[in-house]
């Protein structure tokens, strides 16, 4: 089974997520959301205009990158438990930590994959509805460069405690949301042989993701 969003979408993502990317993690706990999403783009914007190696498609640069920036500032755990569902809980830790494990690389990799197609795109921030809640929080943006705007909505909650500060859990990517489009083909695969079938697709598929580079 392939877990895999069209050309469009992977390129979509990977510019939400990658640009979803802060080199600092105590910032005032009182930094609006929105100047968070423009604050880490920005900087992630420049970062890539001034790397030739991520600009020429370095798949281990790339990989690195997303891994080291990205998956730091998102809450993976919750991310994984609603891309599957109810039977996140009737898995084992050791499954649940297979899942995350596998579920990362597949994220990384996709992101990665897509990211040489990244250059002169910018992206514009819109003011935060009122009225949202710190644990379910909507930042809307769209990216602009060549062709239609591409809309992209990132779903933050903030973390508690001292140096709080906003992290991602999900993505809508020109309408549908990361999590929900992987729980459907997550459900599917788990109603055909349970999380362990679940486990061993994901596995197979980044396998077959690293052959072909």
């Amino acid at each position: 089974m392939s877990f895999s969003l069209n050309r469009r979408q992977i390129l979509a993502t990977t510019v939400a997520a990658l640009l979803s990317v802060t080199t600092a993690s105590a910032w005032a706990a009182d930094e609006a959301p929105d100047v968070f999403i423009k604050r880490i783009t920005t900087e992630t914007l420049d970062t890539i205009k001034a790397d030739k190696a991520l600009r020429s498609g370095d798949v281990n640069k790339l990989m690195q990158l997303v891994d080291d920036r990205l998956m730091a500032h998102v809450n993976f755990r919750r991310m994984t438990a609603l891309a599957t569902g109810p039977a996140w809980r009737k898995a084992t830790t050791e499954q649940q930590k297979r899942l995350q494990e596998e579920f990362k690389i597949l994220l990384v990799r996709t992101y990665a994959g897509a990211l040489s197609q990244v250059s002169d795109q910018t992206v514009v921030v819109k003011p935060v509805k009122a009225g949202q809640e710190d644990k379910n929080l909507v930042v809307n943006t769209e990216v602009r460069g060549k062709g239609d705007p591409i809309q992209l909505d990132y779903r933050l909650e903030k973390t508690p405690g001292e140096g709080a500060g906003w992290m991602i859990f999900d993505l809508n990517v020109l309408g549908v949301w990361l999590i929900e489009n992987y729980r459907t083909q997550f459900t599917k695969e788990i109603n055909a042989g349970g999380i362990d079938a679940l486990i061993a697709s994901l596995a197979a598929r980044n396998k077959s993701n690293a052959r072909n580079g």
